[in-house]
């Protein structure tokens, strides 16, 4: 699936149980900031378990341009040469980053205070995705931006000729924009100081450490203040990237609402900044537990196990949890189809400035299925089905959205009638394996173009 090109229209049918091993793809998180950390870094870094989506593909891609020697070895294995901190050479061509919002706003970070330009594009709905909130602070160390309208791409950053460095307050929950800082704070002389009212995924602060910067964290009144030492050597790494809890819940969450599944999804990362789907799902009565618990990496990993649940009630979301699941609410939202009762997911306001506006993608959806949907800025109220309720039968808009789209196609798995997308294409930029795992499952997955 290729997430340019012609629309790739998918439909999902009501499918047997669903059986066996769900091998899911590397964490896209760790795997764009393992590229972007080796770059920075004076030496090799190796990687095994990248995830090879088009959105990671495009981060490497743009690591090249920025002068380091990104190497593909194996099938998840990779060699990052790396040019050190303040090293970035200027590139010659604009810096596509395709659907990708976190590789365009961490790459961005990471250029912004070394003295060159650099002009970033992206696919329609990366266009039209604001950068202000990361554009913003990165003015602060003496970096410029010139881009279209409402701070939106293509846009060129002028990186700092002398840096200074800053202490930030991040007004919303975004890891995005916590992380750009901090990569930015790497070539600031002092310290840079970030401090998060809500703590969002930690993965930069634990690979920064890893790296060998001096980075430290401590709650305050003041919320979760992380300080960054700036001008670090960083070190290369070998690093073995977990497999992505986000596209562990469609496998994990397509078994809970199919009836007759056991779904084992081995080696996941249960970062704490990352697991709230899975301790939202247990609290509503899923049958899904967590087996061979260890630690990879310095990240908390387990073998995943999901059996259909009939017994899952909705709930009240506690709106504090949604950093911890911002991407994971709208395949939830389909569980919450499937259960008894009303499930209530407050907080959310970040879903309307994704891929897409999903609230508003995964409401029209849902209510097309026969779902019954309430929605306000910060809030998605589902009305639950029970088991096997939801009517289907709909042809659902995806806005080139690639987790909308993967949610829908679960959705159909287990609806009454078959449930389409209008374009499966963007599944590519994430889960590039998604249509023959789920088939490999036992799913009954069928494209207009085979």
């Amino acid at each position: 699936m290729s997430g340019h090109g012609d629309p790739i229209p998918m439909t999902a049918r009501r499918s047997a149980p669903l059986k066996g091993v769900a091998d899911v793809p590397g964490d896209k998180s760790i795997s764009h900031r393992s590229l972007i950390l080796g770059a920075l870094s004076v030496g090799e870094t190796h990687i095994t378990g990248l995830l090879e989506g088009q959105d990671v593909l495009d981060t490497a891609r743009a690591m090249r341009a920025f002068g380091a020697e990104v190497t593909h070895l194996a099938h998840g294995e990779w060699v990052v040469s790396g040019v050190g901190v303040g090293g970035f050479a200027e590139p010659e061509q604009v810096i596509d980053c395709g659907n990708s919002g976190t590789g365009v706003r961490l790459i961005m970070g990471a250029m912004a205070t070394s003295p060159i330009s650099a002009t970033f594009t992206g696919d329609a709905s990366l266009r039209s995705r604001p950068m202000g909130r990361v554009t913003d602070p990165l003015g602060l160390f003496g970096a410029a931006a010139y881009g279209r309208a409402g701070g939106r791409l293509p846009m060129t950053i002028v990186g700092a000729a002398e840096p200074v460095p800053v202490r930030y307050v991040v007004p919303v929950p975004s890891a995005q924009v916590k992380s750009a800082v901090l990569l930015a704070g790497l070539n600031a002389p002092g310290q840079t100081v970030v401090i998060e009212k809500e703590a969002t995924r930690d993965h930069t602060e634990r690979m920064l450490a890893g790296f060998g910067a001096e980075v430290s964290v401590e709650q305050t009144e003041e919320g979760r203040v992380i300080t960054l030492t700036g001008q670090p050597e960083l070190r290369p790494q070998s690093i073995v990237v977990p497999r992505d809890p986000s596209s562990a819940a469609f496998p994990v969450c397509a078994a809970l609402i199919v009836e007759g599944s056991d779904v084992l999804v081995p080696g996941i990362g249960l970062n704490p900044t990352r697991a709230g789907l899975f301790i939202t799902l247990q609290e509503m009565g899923a049958d899904l537990t967590f087996e061979n618990m260890r630690e990879e990496g310095g990240e908390p990993v387990a073998d995943l196990r999901a059996r259909y649940s009939t017994a899952m009630r909705g709930i009240d979301v506690p709106p504090e949890r949604a950093p911890s699941m911002i991407d994971e609410y709208p395949v939830l939202s389909v569980v919450a189809a499937f259960a008894a009762g009303k499930t209530v997911m407050r907080g959310v306001k970040e879903l309307r400035v994704k891929e897409s506006d999903r609230i508003d993608a995964m409401a029209r959806g849902l209510e097309a299925c026969g779902v019954t949907v309430e929605e306000d800025e910060d809030t998605l109220i589902v009305h639950g089905m029970g088991p096997g309720g939801m009517p289907g039968g709909a042809v659902c808009a995806t806005h080139l959205d690639h987790r909308i789209a993967m949610s829908f196609l679960c959705a159909g798995m287990a609806a009454q009638k078959p449930v389409s997308v209008d374009d499966a294409g963007p599944i590519s930029t994430s889960f590039p394996v998604f249509e023959p795992l789920m088939e490999g499952l036992g799913a009954h997955l069928g494209r207009s173009n085979r």
